[in-house]
């Protein structure tokens, strides 16, 4: 009964206003009041401090500094070899399966389409019918910048509008096609093994989602799907294990891979905790 009362509140809550209004919060040096939330924040969700390049909260003069903060060197090295993918995010196996009928699995009994997550377009999705997806739920107490699995050149970028529920476990379970409904950012790479897609999902109080080339795409003014194209001069590369971009509060990336390019981790299934720079999966030869 209290969970069924959660996904009630969240489906009546104002969740755009609300995750605007936290998002000037997080974004405003407060003195006082944002030491205060940032150790609160701190104790409340049992943060490792000693992993941040700078452990001590008072370095921080925002929230949104806190909450993006960088790591120490060396303390998430990169799996290493050519064949090798290197996890993107801090967080939990949401779901890792193939992709099947063009449907993505999102929680036992939900389901959504891909071209529906990567913004309704056929020609974009075509490429990742029959291939493999991942799924990973970054908690708050996670480092919340993301990074790639491989070496990539960036052709496209599309925003897509959406609703903000949050997309903890409880709420992938109860609301159907969360992610396909939820504010996105979806960047659309060439890797070595094909086209690589990662989807950056807004939830309830993620104030804002950057990227490194882009800097914040959402909130954009506007509800409207937008759609950047790249062609090889103005195409930004990133490499392997190098970061492609950051949440402002916590929140989901969808990875998404066409048939047979690659075979990802046997060792990961749902509930399984990752590490940036872990091994994620390898090339097919």
């Amino acid at each position: 009964m209290k969970d069924h009362f959660k996904i009630l509140l969240q489906y009546s809550l104002p969740k755009h206003l609300l995750s605007r209004l936290v998002g000037k919060l997080a974004a405003a040096e407060a003195g006082a009041l944002t030491q205060w939330l940032i150790k609160h924040f701190i104790r409340r969700y049992r943060v490792d401090m000693s992993e941040a390049a700078h452990s001590n909260p008072d370095h921080y003069k925002s929230f949104n500094a806190f909450f993006t903060r960088p790591l120490k060197d060396g303390v998430r090295p990169l799996v290493e070899g050519d064949d090798v993918l290197a996890m993107p995010v801090d967080g939990a196996i949401s779901q890792l399966a193939p992709i099947e009928q063009g449907r993505i699995i999102q929680a036992k009994g939900h389901d959504y389409s891909a071209r529906a997550l990567l913004g309704g377009d056929k020609a974009l999705a075509a490429p990742f019918l029959g291939g493999d997806f991942a799924t990973i739920y970054l908690a708050p107490r996670d480092y919340h910048r993301i990074h790639m699995p491989l070496d990539g050149v960036l052709r496209t970028m599309v925003y897509v509008p959406g609703e903000l529920f949050s997309v903890n476990p409880l709420t992938a379970s109860r609301v159907p096609e969360l992610f396909a409904r939820n504010e996105r950012v979806v960047c659309i790479f060439d890797t070595q093994a094909g086209p690589m897609a990662m989807v950056l999902v807004g939830a309830t109080i993620v104030a804002s989602i950057e990227t490194v080339w882009a800097g914040t795409v959402t909130p954009p003014p506007g509800k409207r799907v937008q759609r950047w194209d790249y062609d090889a001069d103005t195409a930004p590369r990133l490499a392997k294990g190098e970061e492609m971009g950051r949440f402002k509060l916590g929140s989901t990336v969808v990875c998404l891979f066409g048939p047979d390019r690659v075979t990802l981790s046997e060792a990961l299934i749902p509930g399984t905790p990752t590490r940036m720079g872990t091994e994620f999966g390898r090339l097919v030869n």
